[in-house]
């Protein structure tokens, strides 16, 4: 992978984690609430690892995450490039 595209994917899951930690914190919810509300197992590190761009979560994941944020999928990986 070039430099340019490991950046764009460091940024973008960056952008993802600080999305999920601001839902997270809006409704009030510990890493440790989050992690017990998504189906399944999943422990408090990997959601540590995603809110700090870390770790690049899949699909599934992702979507486990909204489940448990009651949010959609778009609302927690939607943003711009161009957004600082």
């Amino acid at each position: 992978m070039s430099q340019d595209l490991k950046e764009l994917q460091i940024s973008i899951q960056k952008k993802i984690g600080i999305n999920i930690q601001n839902i997270r914190e809006e409704k009030g919810l510990s890493q440790v609430d989050l992690a017990s509300k998504m189906l399944g197992r999943f422990d408090t590190t990997n959601i540590s690892r995603i809110e700090s761009g870390r770790t690049n979560p899949t699909l599934f994941t992702l979507f486990r995450i909204s489940e448990a944020l009651e949010v959609s999928l778009t609302e927690l990986v939607g943003f711009s490039l161009e957004e600082k």
